[in-house]
């Protein structure tokens, strides 16, 4: 076979490779993502947490030492999914704990990311102006009200804070959140769900969220 044919064949063969490359659609994710180096980099491995590095080296239990309820997990948006990472947060000394802890969660949220988290690729979709305070009259008692509405949150904010909250033993455990806004609007409760935490755009879904009443 001649040099030329040789040539002419290869050059076909990679045209026709990157026609179908092209063609080949990427879906997009509601966040950015770190496009700085190859996907394998990016570990979404949560760090261990500065209280569980002293404990491991005084050889002492850090949760003894810091008092109970000092540690809890909040979850943050890693590529297109959200996944739990541990944070400090002071055990409230309120007779009611409910309100201290949602505001010391939502608050870990709204914080940078440390720099062994983002380098694990892990980011927080949270607005830093977002403020929480308890139930109005004729909402449930395990209901939150946020200074905006829930529906109004970028959709990996609002999964963030319902999974954080549903994953708080102060706030009952319940893998849910019970969140009104700012007005007269019913509070509706939102499951943390295996869906959720793999798909955190689900929150853009108007039928997720049920509304609840004192009476329901």
């Amino acid at each position: 076979m001649r040099p030329g044919r040789r040539t002419g064949r290869r050059t076909a063969a990679v045209v026709a490779l990157a026609l179908a490359v092209a063609g080949c659609g990427i879906r997009g994710t509601s966040v950015p993502v770190d496009a700085g180096g190859a996907p394998s980099r990016v570990s979404c491995k949560a760090p261990a947490s500065p209280a569980h590095s002293a404990s491991a080296s005084a050889g002492t239990d850090a949760g003894t030492e810091a008092g109970p309820g000092s540690r809890a997990i909040v979850y943050l948006v890693c590529g297109s999914a959200l996944a739990q990472v541990e944070r400090a947060v002071p055990p409230s000394k309120a007779d009611d704990p409910r309100l201290p802890t949602a505001r010391a969660l939502l608050h870990e949220l709204q914080r940078e990311p440390s720099a062994d988290e983002e380098k694990a690729g892990f980011s927080s979709a949270l607005p830093r102006d977002v403020k929480v305070t308890g139930p109005r009259e004729g909402d449930p008692a395990d209901a939150l009200r946020l200074s905006l509405r829930p529906d109004d949150l970028p959709s990996f904010a609002l999964a963030q804070l319902v999974c954080t909250y549903g994953a708080s033993p102060a706030l009952g455990r319940t893998h849910a959140a019970v969140l009104g806004g700012p007005g007269d609007d019913t509070a509706h409760r939102y499951d943390c769900s295996a869906d959720v935490l793999a798909n955190p755009d689900i929150a853009e879904n108007a039928g997720w969220g049920d509304p609840l009443s004192e009476e329901g």
